[in-house]
């Protein structure tokens, strides 16, 4: 089975007095069209993780983000491919976020991330979210 590698960001943001918040995109095309993600995309040779995440964030929302602390990879089999995914905590650095390639985004809290119908590779990562807030872990800072 082909083994596709991308990254994700998970892009975080807090403003004064609230909960922080992770934007989720929804997919506008493929047979996942309607689902959502996090956004992202394949890893292109010679890119490094972190490289590949900046150039997919400038591509798929216009605008510079901040790759920060690694949070997982996750693995899962699609009926047509492997896929690996690295994810990260990111921030915008500069830019306004425009959807270029996406049909909606939504911020979520980190606490109720269960909002939106994830794609299957996704969950794992809400999952992973979900652990790291429930321990002791501080959200890292980008």
């Amino acid at each position: 089975m082909k083994t596709i590698k991308v990254v994700a960001a998970i892009i975080q943001s807090r403003k004064e007095n609230q909960a922080p918040v992770v934007l989720a995109t929804q997919r506008g095309y493929g047979s996942y069209k309607d689902w959502w993600e996090f956004p992202g995309g394949k890893v292109e040779p010679g890119e490094t993780p972190e490289q590949a995440l900046a150039r997919e964030i400038r591509e798929e929302l216009s605008a510079d983000i901040s790759v920060g602390q690694y949070l997982t990879t996750v693995e899962y089999d699609y009926p047509e491919f492997h896929l690996s995914m690295a994810c990260y905590w990111c921030r915008v650095r500069e830019g306004h976020l425009t959807l270029l390639e996406h049909e909606a985004a939504r911020w979520l809290p980190l606490n109720d991330l269960r909002q939106v119908n994830w794609l299957p590779a996704d969950i794992l990562v809400v999952e992973e979210i979900e652990k790291a807030i429930s321990s002791d872990y501080h959200l890292p800072t980008v």
